[in-house]
C-alpha cells in the first residue's frame, strides 16, 4: 500500500493543486487556488502601498520592488503553473529554467550593446560630413 502510494507520485513533493483525484480533492484544489490569489492581491497591494508610501528609505524602493516582484512570480508559478521539484515535473522545471537562460541572455545582451552603443558610434562631426 505505501509503495502504491509513493507510486502514485503523492510521496514526494507535490505542487498545490495537484494530488489525487477524487471528491474531496476538488475543495482542496479551490483552496489551493483561492490562498494562491490571496497571497498575490495581497503583494499586488503591497508593493503600491512600498511604492507610494514613506514606509522605505527612497533608494530601497526598486529592491522592494524586485523582491516583491520575484516572490509574485513564485506565488504564480507554485500555487497557478503547479511547479514543483517533484519528480512529475521535472520537464516543467527544465523548460522554465530554460526560459529563464533565454530571457536572461536577452536582457543581458540589450544591456550591453546599449551600455557599448556610444563607444561604437560614429562621432557627429564626421557623420555631418559624410552627408555633405
Amino acid at each position: 500500500m505505501a509503495d502504491d502510494w509513493q507510486a502514485s507520485g503523492r510521496g514526494y513533493d507535490v505542487a498545490p493543486g495537484d494530488g489525487r483525484e477524487d471528491g474531496r480533492d476538488a475543495a482542496h484544489k479551490i483552496r489551493s487556488y483561492l490562498l494562491g490569489l490571496a497571497l498575490a492581491v495581497g503583494l499586488t497591494i503591497a508593493s503600491f502601498y512600498v511604492a507610494g508610501s514613506s514606509l522605505i528609505w527612497g533608494p530601497g524602493i526598486p529592491v522592494a520592488l524586485i523582491v516583491l516582484a520575484i516572490a509574485q512570480m513564485g506565488v504564480h508559478l507554485v500555487f497557478f503553473l503547479h511547479i514543483s521539484t517533484g519528480p512529475d515535473s521535472t520537464n516543467n522545471v527544465l523548460a522554465l529554467a530554460f526560459g529563464v537562460l533565454i530571457v536572461s541572455l536577452i536582457l543581458l545582451g540589450s544591456l550591453w550593446i546599449m551600455a557599448n552603443l556610444n563607444a561604437n558610434m560614429m562621432p557627429m562631426d564626421q557623420l555631418m560630413r559624410m552627408q555633405r
